[in-house]
């Protein structure tokens, strides 16, 4: 039986979580979602199942910047690693959510690394 590519999906997005619940040692998951649209970051404490910080490119109020380019990645990750830093967190590791480590996801990782994220 085929899966659907939403099934596929999920599938990756949990094998990847489940990888990461290994290395995690404590420390907090940043997870990234992506839509054709627009870029999420999270940082969660799965221990206590809150959520730290989180940034998307719909803040802003600027409606005439495009949400779903590498700029607004890297927007969305300086600025998840500013909130991060301002309650405390440093060191993360990071979800990329089954996604592949290119493009907008890698621009968003790298903006969070220079902002001081360490993952």
């Amino acid at each position: 039986m085929a899966l659907s590519s939403r099934d596929s999906s999920l599938r990756r997005a949990q094998r990847t979580r489940t990888r990461l619940r290994k290395l995690a040692n404590g420390r907090p998951r940043l997870s990234v979602f992506r839509s054709s649209k627009n870029i999420y970051a999270q940082i969660i404490d799965d221990e206590r199942g809150v959520t730290l910080a989180a940034a998307s490119s719909l803040e802003g109020g600027e409606t005439k910047q495009k949400g779903s380019d590498k700029d607004a990645a890297a927007r969305v990750g300086a600025l998840v690693a500013q909130r991060a830093m301002e309650k405390g967190v440093k060191d993360v590791v990071f979800d990329r959510g089954g996604y592949l480590f290119h493009g907008r996801v890698k621009a968003l990782a790298d903006a969070a690394r220079e902002a001081g994220l360490n993952f």
